[in-house]
């Protein structure tokens, strides 16, 4: 893909391995995701993982997915720590957004720890903006009845969505069914396929819709004492009070431990009111929000 100044940009390959595997045993204190997915990474359609090398080392990586025909997410992006400051990161980044622009995407968007400072200057440096913040609340699976106020109907949820203040504070981001830790924009087909293919819970009753989440997916992880437990994950979580925040969460309980899962993780908005209905109702509230950055594609963004 060519040479810019002391190192090349070019694609990703699985004898790349190695050099990516230094690189995140230099990230986090060697806990690093990429490790595990990495070859998973470079299989698949919608998807470009690309490599900075240096004297024919790998120096740097990251990778962009395409989430629907106008959105991308950007992801992975790590650099040695002994390269970093010359420009790699913002190599890959600026070859990536050309990558998801001539696929007819217009927006990147991309997720930041809010503890992570070298990335939030990195990716502000690169042509992101702030667009929103969540948090994450991990409610215990628990066998039960859903309860009776609980619908599966993905047009009420959208109807809800549409002029919900989570929406609002979410800029209308969801988490992906295709992509983990990935969001994109919540559309009506989405809720859709999530009634098919997972699960959507819809809070109705005789005064109208007051909530709703999907499942997004299930999978499969490793816990800290190195055991394997299953995983649902909600794509978001949206209510109008603590009285309908207590149901919705009794609704999560019930379907992931009906769809096997040992845990659960909800994206809530990161405002006062769901955070602390979330401390009220002691569903497990993380410790920190993430951030959600956007990158207009439409822009000349190498000139940033």
């Amino acid at each position: 893909m060519g040479s810019e100044d002391a190192f090349t940009i070019r694609e990703a390959t699985h004898d790349d391995y190695d050099g990516v595997r230094a690189i995140a045993a230099e990230t986090w204190g060697g806990d690093d995701y990429l490790t595990d997915v990495y070859h998973d990474w470079l299989d698949g359609e919608n998807k470009h993982t690309l490599v900075a090398t240096v004297d024919g080392e790998v120096a740097g990586i990251a990778q962009v997915v395409l989430l629907s025909d106008h959105e991308a997410w950007c992801q992975g992006l790590r650099t040695a720590p002994e390269h970093r400051g010359n420009g790699i990161s913002e190599a890959i980044t600026y070859n990536l957004f050309d990558w998801a622009r001539n696929q007819g995407a217009v927006v990147s968007r991309a997720m930041v720890y809010s503890w992570n400072q070298a990335g939030l200057g990195q990716s502000r440096a690169t042509g992101y903006d702030p667009v929103t913040e969540f948090r994450w609340v991990r409610p215990d699976p628990e066998e039960g009845s859903v309860p009776s106020t609980i619908s599966y109907d993905p047009d009420g949820a959208w109807s809800y969505w549409t002029t919900s203040d989570a929406r609002e504070t979410l800029s209308g981001l969801s988490l992906s069914m295709n992509e983990s830790w990935a969001a994109q924009e919540l559309t009506p087909a989405l809720l859709r396929r999530a009634a098919e293919e997972t699960r959507v819970l819809t809070l109705t009753d005789n005064e109208g819709t007051h909530g709703f989440t999907y499942r997004s997916r299930t999978f499969e992880r490793e816990t800290d004492n190195g055991e394997t437990e299953q995983v649902a994950e909600y794509g978001v979580a949206a209510w109008d009070d603590i009285e309908t925040a207590q149901t919705l969460l009794r609704a999560i309980k019930a379907d992931g431990a009906a769809s096997g899962a040992d845990s659960t993780r909800v994206l809530i908005p990161e405002t006062a009111q769901y955070v602390s209905d979330g401390a009220v109702l002691r569903a497990n509230i993380g410790d920190e929000p993430d951030f959600v950055m956007a990158a207009d594609l439409t822009a000349n963004y190498r000139d940033n």
